[in-house]
């Protein structure tokens, strides 16, 4: 069942629903979360809490829609054991609900000597989390894609694409959770036997376990409960353009990651409706909603200031921030980063296109969290870290998160 919610009170009364297990945030993994509740415990009640009139309206339905591999990610760290998992189980989800998708495959070029290097260690990465690699020089790079330049390459052959605001609509359905959709989080009161949270719109849930997903907020709703998370998010804005010439692009093609960020760099994606995405950069935002530089948010500006972490963050990388910025801001700067994979290509073939704001934690001490984050508290489970590839791995994620949940509705 899916309904807005309407009216008026305060946590304990005005107009109220009752659950077992509450889920604030309706991107991909809260859905997901729901959608695993329904199977792993059949009658467990579930209500997800979402702030906009649909669900997958900011990261989830912002992205590039790549069904990653898993091969960027440290063997046996959360990330590198659902993303592998999580594909493969993407692609069966999508196959048994008639949801668009392909498995494309991918390249990772390098295209200078010292990115060699790391295209190697990437290569002994895949193996260790179990990913098929194929290593390739120039002439077979050719082969896969005709217009890209590179020394050497590799090819991931699990890699995919798909809608993801598709899967969470699908989600949604398939979980017999009660959705209510226009009304933020803006009062939670837990107790020992229960978790009340009232809404912007008025509406009261009340619940045995609150399961906090909501992405670009999940800082604000834990300190919300009473829990001090130990991180901030801060938001990175992620520009895309289209490109005016998709034949220049078979598939998808990637360069070669900088280890020290989590942020892959700025790449080129064929999408299931045959145009080429381009991007995304990865400059900080302005508002955590900020999908562009006008958008401006005060409080959200005043958070980051007041996090030491930002600050540290920021004397770390300073240099990586400037040229993020530098290509944000320009342009001709842009097209010389994709030029380095694509010489083919031109500004006049960019055409702007919607943005994404990655919802990125970092500690007090300026570390970028690189791997999923969540964390247990009285009746609560707090998910305070799933950026990139959560999307992708958002089935396994969503039934860790249930097991939790469970866990403590049968002892409680």
């Amino acid at each position: 069942m899916q309904y807005a919610g309407v009216g008026g009170g305060s946590v304990g009364g005005g107009r109220g629903v009752d659950c077992d297990v509450l889920v604030i945030g309706g991107g991909i993994v809260g859905l997901s979360t729901a959608h695993a509740l329904s199977r792993l415990a059949p009658g467990t009640r579930v209500v997800v809490l979402e702030k906009e009139p649909g669900p997958a309206r900011h990261q989830t339905g912002r992205n590039s829609g790549v069904i990653h591999s898993g091969i960027y990610y440290r063997p046996g760290s959360l990330k590198a054991r659902f993303a592998v998992r999580g594909a493969a189980e993407m692609v069966k989800f999508c196959a048994e609900h008639g949801i668009a998708h392909e498995v494309t495959g991918k390249l990772i070029v390098a295209t200078e000597r010292a990115e060699l290097p790391r295209l190697h260690a990437l290569v002994q990465r895949g193996r260790e989390n179990g990913i098929p690699v194929r290593e390739l020089g120039p002439a077979q790079i050719a082969e896969y894609e005709p217009e890209v330049r590179g020394l050497a390459a590799i090819h991931v052959g699990s890699t995919g694409i798909v809608d993801y605001g598709r899967v969470a609509e699908q989600l949604a359905e398939s979980s017999g959770a009660e959705i209510v959709y226009g009304g933020a989080a803006d009062l939670i009161s837990r107790r020992a036997d229960r978790v009340a949270v009232r809404t912007t719109a008025g509406v009261v849930v009340r619940a045995r376990v609150l399961v906090n997903c909501a992405g670009l907020q999940c800082d604000r709703v834990a300190r919300l409960a009473g829990d001090e998370p130990g991180m901030r998010i801060v938001p990175f804005r992620g520009e895309y353009y289209d490109l005016a010439r998709p034949s220049l692009v078979r598939g998808l093609v990637y360069p070669v990651p900088d280890p020290a960020f989590p942020f892959l760099g700025v790449h080129l994606t064929r999408g299931i409706g045959g145009g080429v995405h381009v991007g995304p950069n990865a400059v900080p935002a302005l508002a955590r909603e900020g999908y562009g530089w006008g958008v401006v948010r005060p409080r959200d500006v005043a958070d980051e200031l007041a996090w030491p972490g930002s600050w540290r963050m920021a004397a770390r990388h300073w240099r990586y921030g400037a040229g993020e910025i530098h290509r944000s801001l320009s342009k001709q700067a842009f097209t010389e980063a994709v030029r380095r994979l694509l010489p083919a290509v031109s500004s006049r073939d960019l055409v702007p296109a919607a943005a994404g704001v990655r919802a990125q934690a970092v500690l007090r001490d300026g570390t970028l969290v690189d791997d999923f984050l969540i964390r247990d508290a009285p009746r609560t489970v707090h998910v305070l870290n799933a950026p990139s590839p959560a999307a992708t791995a958002s089935l396994p994620i969503g039934r860790e998160i249930a097991c939790r949940a469970l866990s403590v509705l049968r002892t409680a």
